[in-house]
């Protein structure tokens, strides 16, 4: 039972499911499963028909653009201000795409009929994912763009804010090859630029622990993409109509 559920993996730590008037959360919650996800799992593959969402807790998951070559890309990112596995809802039922696990927690699961039954009857939860999926839809066209405009060192502070912004503190389980293959850059260029953060004091990085020391100068040495996925992801999902939590704020 959800009530026996340490406070701190509560289903209202993930942003869509607290931002559900009562009555939603009353239908969906007996519903939901609390699952570990360890980290590089793979919750689903391109082609796969997709029988679940799932909300992360203190999770974040990766979405992957995978090429014939076996060379992939991250799309975006979910952690606890979204939900993974939309194409279901989307009608599609299956994916292009990979998601795999990026950093090691928990999320609810929950089976996509229960959600569609939901999502059919048009009411807040509909607009809550329509809104949630323009926002995931705006942090991939902005990835798109960082990717081929912005230096490996922009692109490294940018995915380094969207992580944390999705994590509880400051401190990332992660390798520089693990973040080469999400920015779809040679592992070298990562090492490069995690040097010159870690020589500017704004991160420490060991032995794939990375901890961020200067949030502040991240943020000045990221590109603009950081600031416009942030400021779509608030305004869509955190204004007042769904925070019903004054904590509810990603970031």
């Amino acid at each position: 039972m959800l009530e026996s559920i340490n406070p701190a993996l509560s289903p209202l730590k993930n942003h869509l499911l607290a931002a559900l008037p009562k009555e939603v959360q009353n239908r969906l919650f007996p519903y939901i499963e609390l699952v570990t996800l360890p980290s590089r799992q793979m919750l689903y593959n391109v082609d796969d028909k997709l029988t679940y969402v799932y909300f992360p807790v203190d999770a974040i998951v990766s979405l992957l653009c995978v090429m014939e070559s076996g060379a992939s890309a991250e799309t975006s990112m979910v952690g606890n201000e979204g939900l993974v596995g939309f194409a279901l809802f989307m009608g599609g039922e299956s994916t292009s795409s990979r998601a795999v696990v990026q950093t090691a927690g928990y999320a609810y699961r929950l089976k996509g009929s229960v959600l569609t039954a939901e999502f059919n009857r048009h009411g807040k939860l509909l607009e809550l994912i329509l809104r949630y999926t323009q926002s995931l839809m705006t942090q991939m066209s902005q990835t798109a763009v960082c990717n081929r405009h912005h230096s490996i060192d922009q692109q490294l502070c940018r995915w380094l804010l969207l992580s944390l912004d999705r994590l509880p503190d400051n401190h990332l389980a992660i390798t520089h090859e693990w973040i080469a293959n999400m920015l779809g850059v040679r592992r070298e260029g990562v090492t490069e630029a995690a040097g010159k953060l870690q020589k500017l004091g704004v991160i420490e990085h060991h032995r794939g622990h990375l901890t961020v020391l200067d949030r502040e100068k991240l943020e000045s040495l990221s590109c603009e993409c950081y600031g416009v996925v942030k400021k779509e992801t608030d305004r869509l999902l955190f204004c007042p109509s769904f925070s019903h939590d004054k904590h509810l704020k990603i970031g």
